[in-house]
C-alpha cells in the first residue's frame, strides 16, 4: 500500500526586507501593482509574471523578495488587516462598553462603517478582502489577525464584565469580530445602505455584550 505525500503548501514568507530606498522602491511597487493588478483580472489570474510584466520589473527582481503570488496575497492582506485593526481602539472603548446601549451601538456601527471606508479606499481593498476568505493558502492571515484583536482587547473586556468567565468574554468577542467583518464584506458582495447595515450588526453584536451585563 502507498502513502501519498500530502500537497506541499507555497511559502507566505517574504524572502528578504529591502535594505535601501532602491530596494524599498521596487518592493513597494511590487506589492501596488500586485493590488491593482487584482481589482483588474481578479485573484485567479493574477500571476508574479502579469505584476513583472506590468511593474516593467524582471522575474528574479520580484523572487527576490516574494517566492510567488500567495506571499504578495499575504502581505497585502497583513496590511489591510492592520490598517483596519488600528480602528479599533478609536471606536471600541472603555466607556463605550460600559456605556448606555445607544453608545455602544453607535461604536460598532462607527467601527463596522470606518472598516468599510478604509477598505475601499485601499488600492485592491476589496479583492485583497475576498482573497483572504476565498484562498486557502493565506484564510489564516484573516484568521490570526482576528484572534489576535480578541485577545489585545482581552484586559478590557475583562475589566468592563468581571464576572463572566474569560472564556465566554473571549467566545462572543471573537463572534462580534467576525461579525463586524462579515458585514464588511456584505456592503462590497450586495448593494445595500452601508449605515441601515451597520446599525443592524451593531444592535446584533450589544445585544450579547447587554446579555454579559445581567450576568
Amino acid at each position: 500500500m502507498t502513502t501519498r505525500n500530502a500537497p506541499r503548501k507555497p511559502s507566505l514568507a517574504t524572502k528578504k526586507m529591502p535594505a535601501q530606498q532602491r530596494a524599498t522602491d521596487t518592493y513597494e511597487l511590487i506589492l501596488e501593482v500586485a493590488a491593482e493588478m487584482l481589482a483588474d483580472v481578479g485573484i485567479e489570474r493574477l500571476s508574479t509574471n502579469m505584476v513583472c510584466e506590468r511593474a516593467g520589473l524582471t522575474p528574479p527582481a520580484l523572487y527576490r523578495y516574494f517566492p510567488n503570488k500567495y506571499a504578495l496575497l499575504c502581505e497585502l492582506g497583513q496590511r489591510l488587516m492592520q490598517k483596519q485593526n488600528e480602528l479599533i481602539p478609536r471606536w471600541i472603548t472603555p466607556e463605550a462598553l460600559s456605556g448606555s446601549v445607544a453608545d455602544l451601538e453607535q461604536a460598532l456601527a462607527g467601527l463596522l462603517l470606518d472598516t468599510y471606508e478604509i477598505t475601499k479606499q485601499t488600492p485592491g481593498g476589496v479583492w485583497i478582502l475576498r482573497a483572504l476568505r476565498a484562498v486557502p493558502t493565506v484564510q489564516n492571515v484573516r484568521l490570526d489577525s482576528h484572534a489576535m484583536v480578541v485577545e489585545a482587547q482581552g484586559r478590557m473586556l475583562a475589566d468592563a464584565f468581571p464576572g463572566v468567565p474569560p472564556q465566554e468574554l473571549m467566545l462572543v468577542g471573537r463572534v462580534a469580530v467576525d461579525m463586524i467583518y462579515a458585514g464588511v464584506e456584505l456592503l462590497f458582495d450586495v448593494s445595500l445602505n452601508p449605515p441601515d447595515v451597520a446599525h443592524v450588526v451593531a444592535a446584533m453584536v450589544a445585544s450579547q455584550w447587554v446579555r454579559l451585563r445581567g450576568k
